[in-house]
C-alpha cells in the first residue's frame, strides 16, 4: 500500500505526506458513507483529506468486501481493483474530484486514476 500511494505522490509531485489507511467491513462502510455523504449504501473507499502543516495528507478508508464485488462485478482480479482503490483514494485525498453518475468515468480524475492504475499494473505493483 506505501507503495503504492508513494507512487502516486511522487507522480503528483507532492512532497512529504502522511497518510493512513483503514480497512472496514460492509456495514461500518456503509455507516460511514451515510454519515458522511448521506448515501446510504456501501462504496469501496473514502478519502479524506487532511492537508497539516505544508504537508499533504489524508485519511483512506477502504472496504475489500465492495472492492471484491467491483473486481468480480468488472472481471478483473481482486488484487487490481485493490490498486484502483487506493489511487483513487489518494486522488481524493489530495483534492481530485469527479462528478457522480454517467460522467464518473470521463472526468479528468478517472483519466489520471487509470493511467497510473496501468503504470503500477505494469510495475508489477
Amino acid at each position: 500500500m506505501r507503495r503504492i500511494v508513494g507512487a502516486v505522490l511522487d507522480w503528483e509531485g507532492t512532497g512529504e505526506a502522511a497518510f493512513s489507511v483503514t480497512f472496514l467491513g460492509a456495514g461500518r462502510m456503509r455507516a460511514l458513507n451515510r454519515r458522511t455523504f448521506g448515501r446510504d449504501r456501501v462504496t469501496d473507499v473514502i478519502a479524506f483529506e487532511l492537508p497539516h502543516a505544508g504537508r499533504q495528507g489524508g485519511d483512506l478508508y477502504l472496504c475489500p468486501s465492495a472492492a471484491r464485488t467491483a473486481a468480480v462485478t468488472q472481471g478483473v482480479p481482486l488484487a487490481h481493483e485493490l490498486v484502483r482503490v487506493l489511487v483513487h483514494g489518494a486522488l481524493h485525498a489530495l483534492g481530485y474530484h469527479h462528478p457522480e453518475g454517467a460522467g464518473r468515468t470521463r472526468s479528468r480524475m478517472w483519466r489520471r486514476q487509470e493511467r497510473y492504475v496501468r503504470a503500477l499494473l505494469a510495475r508489477g505493483r
